[in-house]
């Protein structure tokens, strides 16, 4: 029997306040997610090539290379990232990046760039696979490789992770990582949370969570009824973030808000220009804290630990 270990209550009436630094009602965090190179491709030893999230509606998955695709995924890493980064650095915001281990590996000009500019990178697989099936051992294999590479490029442990489409045994294999403080493999909250485990000896890890979101992000350009126009991204940015905001106002519980962004989607020009407009929309705001995810982890530890 497979044990039931989901949890449907959260915070439930008992709505824990954050806290944020500066008396902020609203903590408000954006995600690059760097993973040109690491889709599946044949010359990645792959079976086929990759459908997901590309500007080729219904994508077929070929048994060879499939080269519009493939310049789909480079449009990421030769043009996209760099005008995302350009932006919130002129701007001076800071940004969390999840970046696919294979996909830093194979471009080291990329990886030169990201370093200078001090964003955080957190771990995103080491290939941007569906990991669902892969063998535990494969998977730990993976991420001991991310991790690696990652310390190595910014010189500091990596303390963040987001495999996206993760399996079951990815947070199990995370906790015994001792460098990870989070992963964010979960879209269920709007605060970040503890997740309680048992290690088989009686003994119980603290890991900590910090929601993602599948609504607030670009990737809904490619799926079914997603948004089809800057516009519509512009405004359920701005409806989200105008709620949440209104809650905080109402001394309500402060929450969190996470807007996922890639390189190959957002940077296309019809789409770029909304979240240049959704930049300028938060600046009239006072008490919104825009942080990385590190950051909130380690305000979440010192204050709610």
């Amino acid at each position: 029997m497979i044990k039931n270990d989901r949890d449907f209550v959260g915070y439930g009436a008992n709505l824990l306040n954050p806290n944020w630094p500066n008396n902020s009602i609203l903590a408000l965090q954006f995600v690059l997610n760097l993973e040109e190179g690491a889709e599946n491709c044949v010359i990645n030893g792959d079976q086929s090539s990759e459908s997901f999230l590309c500007d080729v509606i219904n994508a077929k998955q070929y048994n060879a290379r499939h080269k519009s695709v493939e310049s789909l995924f480079e449009y990421g890493s030769r043009i996209g990232y760099r005008r995302v980064i350009e932006e919130f650095s002129k701007r001076d915001l800071p940004l969390t990046i999840f970046a696919s281990g294979l996909a830093l590996q194979i471009n080291r000009a990329m990886v030169e760039e990201l370093f200078s500019v001090r964003q955080e990178i957190a771990g995103h697989g080491w290939r941007w696979i569906s990991y669902q099936d892969v063998s535990p051992e494969i998977e730990r294999i993976h991420i001991k490789k991310t991790i690696d590479l990652i310390s190595e490029i910014t010189n500091e442990s990596l303390i963040g992770w987001y495999t996206g489409r993760d399996s079951p045994n990815t947070r199990s294999i995370l906790i015994k990582e001792k460098c990870i403080m989070y992963d964010s493999d979960y879209y269920g909250d709007e605060l970040p949370f503890w997740y309680i485990s048992e290690d088989g000896k009686s003994n119980f890890n603290k890991h900590l969570i910090i929601p993602y979101s599948l609504d607030c992000n670009d990737m809904r350009f490619h799926t079914v009824n997603g948004f089809r126009t800057s516009n519509e991204f512009f405004e359920y940015l701005k409806d989200s973030f105008d709620y949440l905001y209104c809650l905080g106002e109402k001394n309500e519980t402060p929450k969190m808000m996470s807007i996922g962004l890639h390189s190959r989607i957002i940077a296309r020009p019809g789409r770029f220009v909304a979240i240049q407009r959704f930049l300028d929309y938060i600046m009239n705001f006072d008490r919104v804290w825009i942080t990385r995810r590190r950051d909130i982890a380690t305000h979440w530890i010192n204050n709610h630990g």
